[in-house]
């Protein structure tokens, strides 16, 4: 894209004004004063304020959400040399709707690790952290103590378990321990025990940026024709699996089902565990390739996912014989447009000492937790109609815990982007 013209000394002190009144406003929670500022200066030419305006059309924020037009204000600030403009493209295009899934997403990637970018830093760190080489088992390593320089409390957590296990560079429990009191002096809880061999699928060329492998849907197992009910073992990695753990814990409240009647949501005494829910302000670009890697291991596309789920239960705490597809009352209030849940993909995240298996009684199948294991399970059949042999439940755990990401899938896009 070409550059805009560099505007004079006037409009740039213009510009800077109007993008420092822009920031106190949204501080203040004033989002549509602000996208008044920020446009304002995003015409001048100001990059930042490019940025923060497309932020506000890629979330909705003060205005209705318009990917397209956050795509045009992120390719203005790139063009500018915007540090972070470069990783929201990236970000968006992971979806493959309002930019193309292509080589851009490893290049404008790689720029923004070079830049420092801490999300960026994140993302590619679980990347290598999925390649066999040792050289990236490093690298993962290595882009973990950047992050974590910089801040990144999750990066942090996933550091400290791979120095103790010595995963990508000798053990160093001294250095784990010093990282785990720090956190802790901040409110930050250590991370269940999650360890589990390397995935199988295919990982791309050792050393290099090759984001799009989370596209290679790996194999499944057929557990039940009627229903529907596959499993896939080894699809997430122990940093991916630390991952989505480290981003729920600060937010799990108790688990809500929806009202049949109503389509509230509402405590329920069938579902007994804590979740969190990750809305697309939450979602980075590492939370987004894992669960572009989820989706596309049910077959379907990110776009069609709601907001991913990552729960917790303790021991005693189940989720009773249900169903997932949601009652016309709901789909009535909830996204119509998107049809009903066809599909859910469940994703163990940690061992579990004992009980917590994914039943489904009329199937007489059960699959049993391990880290980085998946079950997937239709919930409508061939003619779109619910499917009532879809019943499954999450039995009663024994002992330790057991941590659980869910996605579930509508039959037409969900998503935004």
């Amino acid at each position: 894209m070409e550059a805009t013209p560099r505007p004079d000394a006037h409009a740039v002190q213009r510009a800077e004004t109007l993008h420092a009144q822009a920031t106190a406003a949204l501080a203040a929670g004033n989002p549509a004063e602000a996208a008044t500022a920020f446009g304002e200066a995003a015409s001048i030419g100001h990059p930042g304020a490019q940025l923060e305006l497309a932020r506000l059309h890629l979330y909705g924020i003060g205005m209705p959400s318009d990917p397209a037009q956050a795509v045009h204000w992120l390719e203005r600030a790139e063009a500018a040399g915007h540090p972070g403009a470069a990783y929201l493209l990236a970000l968006v295009a992971v979806g493959g709707t309002t930019l193309p899934r292509d080589g851009r997403i490893d290049a404008r990637v790689l720029r923004a690790v070079q830049q420092g970018v801490t999300p960026a830093l994140r993302a590619a760190a679980l990347h290598f952290g999925r390649k066999p080489d040792p050289a990236d088992q490093t690298r993962c390593v290595q882009l973990l103590e950047h992050a974590a320089g910089q801040g990144d409390i999750v990066a942090a957590q996933l550091l400290a378990e791979r120095l103790v296990r010595g995963e990508g560079c000798p053990a160093q429990s001294d250095a784990a321990r010093d990282l785990w009191t720090q956190l802790e002096r901040a409110g930050v809880p250590r991370l269940p025990a999650i360890e589990t061999p390397l995935p199988v699928q295919a990982a791309g060329p050792a050393g290099q940026l090759a984001l799009l492998e989370a596209l290679v849907a790996p194999d499944w197992a057929v557990l039940s024709e009627t229903p529907a009910v596959r499993s896939i073992d080894g699809l997430l990695s122990a940093d991916e699996c630390r991952l989505l753990v480290a981003c729920a814990q600060p937010q799990l409240r108790a688990s809500m089902t929806v009202d049949p009647v109503t389509g509230e949501a509402l405590a329920n005494p069938l579902r007994t565990s804590h979740d969190a829910s990750f809305d697309p302000l939450r979602e980075d670009l590492a939370l987004r390739l894992v669960q572009l890697r989820i989706a596309q291991a049910a077959r379907m596309e990110l776009v069609h996912a709601e907001q991913l789920i990552v729960l917790r239960y303790t021991p005693g705490q189940e989720y009773k014989p249900h169903r997932d597809y949601l009652p016309p009352s709901s789909l009535a209030t909830h996204a119509p447009g998107a049809g009903n849940r066809t599909r859910t993909i469940c994703v163990y995240l940690n061992a579990v000492d004992g009980g917590g298996a994914t039943a489904f009684p009329e199937a007489g199948v059960s699959v049993a937790p391990a880290p980085g294991r998946a079950v997937v399970f239709d919930s409508l059949k061939a003619d779109g109609s619910p499917e009532p042999a879809s019943l499954h439940a999450g039995e009663p755990v024994k002992a330790g815990e057991k941590w659980l990401a869910t996605l579930w899938l509508r039959e037409r896009p969900y998503r935004g982007f």
